[in-house]
């Protein structure tokens, strides 16, 4: 992957909230985002599902407190899941 995971993830939140405006921090979550419900949610999961071709577990999801998790999530997923030779 190119693009860092907070660039990629950014985009991803622009898209899918149609908001270029947003800005991705650690301790960002849905509460502090109106427009954030729960079918945003499955959307942004699933966005990001393909985006990085990863699948999230629903106890990972249940566990996600915030866009700082959702990153290390990624992370470890992007990591295991894309062994270079």
């Amino acid at each position: 992957m190119t693009e860092p995971i907070e660039l990629i993830l950014t985009k991803v939140f622009w898209d899918v909230f149609d908001d270029e405006t947003i800005a991705l921090r650690p301790d960002l979550s849905a509460k502090d985002m109106p427009d954030w419900d729960s079918l945003t949610h499955i959307r942004l999961l699933l966005t990001i599902e393909r985006e990085f071709r990863i699948k999230f577990t629903i106890t990972e999801v249940g566990d996600l407190k915030n866009v700082g998790e959702l990153i290390s999530l990624i992370q470890s997923k992007t990591s295991s899941s894309s062994p270079q030779s």
